[in-house]
């Protein structure tokens, strides 16, 4: 189950991560700005991804998860080839809106189903497992979009990569089977025969919004979170462009090294951060939150040489490092969330955290440095973007802070330990 779940998380990646590798070739054919580009690449896919996903977490806490994840792999895949259709900035941004919907399914019940599936001293190595979906993803996305569209055309990308979710979503089906809710990680599933004792005395939305709502720690995690992600997602979209313009690469060049640094580096971090987690989450839930204090401390200079430097080598070993220190807090935090609520909350309670987190991070983080760069280029020509991201990585401090200020309240607010 746990396989297919992280095939499933990187097809979503692919297809959410995709269009930064192509936003050059899209921005040359369609004639967009930067702040078209980011409004695109995130605000577009942030709209109903954010709306959407409470009202089907709420019923993944009652329904079958494998068929809700199986749905939208479905429809989000469906969208993604449709993408490559697109004539103008207003038929791909609602493309993109659509993916958007179908990938609302996708992160939340896998949330609830591993809390399931895995006792808590494990969880957060659970999560990690599942969350290295993001830099398998994100790499695959970028090296297959960027060869693609180099050989072929932007277009042929997105289909192919599309068509590929709709293939496998039937597979996913057939072998990840709900074991039904509540278990406590590793105890005997009831039959698969009973869908109707899936999601029995499942809470309403509301009442699992009072629940996180009155517990501090949950609102420093998600705006933390967010704030991080703000820069992570922009600076995902934004520096494969970065790349042609500061260091004049070509589409297939920039997709190898983008690849390296998110694959590499996200992997890394991802499995270092659940490592750390169940390691020292054991002893106080506060340091699920204070081991990402600190990567996020550490991560805004490491960002800030990687965009001042001029050497390219340079850069990607820093950004490599800087991505695997932003994305650690992955399972350490989605493990602290699960804590919060008791297990039929789960997937709704995950699914308020990502609702900030992606408002924040998919919302504004593109958008904000594309704006940026395109007020700064008048001074700054092509180096601009440069600069716009520099000014971003400030985020960091304020993540880090949120991050603190949550580890000495977490202890207070589990409901499980």
């Amino acid at each position: 189950m746990m396989v297919m779940l992280v095939i499933a998380y990187t097809l979503n990646f692919i297809d959410r991560q995709i269009i930064g590798i192509l936003a050059e070739p899209i921005k040359l054919d369609l004639g967009l700005t930067d702040g078209q580009l980011g409004w695109m690449g995130g605000t577009a896919f942030a709209l109903f991804y954010t709306l959407l996903a409470i009202p089907i977490a709420l019923l993944a806490d009652r329904k079958n998860r494998s068929w809700i994840i199986a749905i939208g792999l479905t429809l989000w895949s469906a969208a993604t080839a449709l993408c490559g259709l697109a004539q103008n900035f207003w038929q791909l941004f609602l493309a993109r809106m659509s993916v958007g919907v179908g990938e609302a399914a996708g992160v939340a019940p896998a949330y609830s189903l591993i809390s399931d599936l895995y006792p808590p001293k494990a969880r957060a190595r659970a999560l990690a497992i599942f969350s290295l979906g993001i830099p398998l993803g994100s790499a695959l996305g970028v090296l297959f979009g960027g060869l693609l569209a180099a050989s072929i055309d932007w277009r042929a990308a997105f289909i192919a990569v599309g068509l590929a979710g709709v293939v496998f979503a039937p597979i996913f089906k057939y072998f990840v089977r709900d074991p039904g809710h509540g278990l406590e990680g590793g105890e005997a599933a009831p039959a698969p025969a009973a869908p109707a004792a899936l999601g029995d005395g499942a809470p309403s939305v509301g009442q699992v919004f009072r629940a996180v709502a009155a517990k501090p720690s949950f609102w420093l995690l998600g705006f933390g979170a967010g704030l991080a992600s703000m820069a992570g997602y922009g600076f995902a979209f934004w520096i494969p462009s970065f790349l042609a313009r500061s260091y004049e690469l070509g589409l297939v060049d920039r997709s190898w090294i983008m690849a390296g640094m998110v694959g590499i580096g996200g992997a890394i971090g991802i499995y270092g951060g659940g490592v750390l987690g169940d390691r020292l989450g054991s002893k106080s839930a506060g340091n699920y939150a204070k081991i990402i204090a600190i990567a996020f401390a550490v991560t805004l200079p490491i960002y800030l040489l990687a965009f001042q430097s001029t050497n390219l080598w340079a850069s990607f070993f820093l950004f490599m490092a800087a991505t695997a220190l932003s994305l650690m807090w992955l399972g350490p935090i989605v493990t602290a969330i699960t804590k919060l609520v008791p297990a039929n909350m789960r997937a709704t309670a995950s699914a308020l955290f990502l609702f900030i987190n992606n408002l924040m991070g998919l919302g504004l983080g593109s958008p904000l440095i594309g704006e940026i760069s395109d007020a700064l280029t008048p001074v700054y020509g092509d180096e601009a973007l440069r600069y716009s991201a520099m000014v971003t990585t400030s985020v960091y401090l304020f993540a880090a802070l949120l991050m603190a200020l949550a580890a000495r309240r977490l202890h207070r607010d589990v409901v499980e330990t």
